[in-house]
């Protein structure tokens, strides 16, 4: 479990309705990036985190799942013309 750290005192919020989801109006202090959260609960307290953007190691991970490429898979050929010598000077 990730260690957590209190820069801020804690602070009382409001409770309110959404629909029928019960919401918590967080203080500016508190204000989380992006806009999703993942929420859990340890006992009686509610942990709430930003959603991450994966990294690039969660990238590799999962191109690593992908099907090897097959001759099935046919690539143009690319016509690749050396650069000819210009003068610059």
């Amino acid at each position: 479990m990730p260690q957590h750290r209190h820069s801020t005192p804690p602070r009382e919020a409001k409770l309110f309705r959404n629909n029928r989801s019960q919401a918590v109006r967080i203080p500016v202090e508190f204000e989380l990036p992006g806009e999703k959260v993942l929420i859990s609960r340890d006992g009686d307290r509610l942990i709430i985190e930003p959603v991450r953007k994966p990294g690039l190691t969660a990238l590799l991970a999962q191109w690593a799942k992908e099907p090897p490429l097959g001759p099935e898979d046919d690539f143009p050929e690319i016509r690749d013309v050396p650069v000819r010598p210009e003068d610059i000077f």
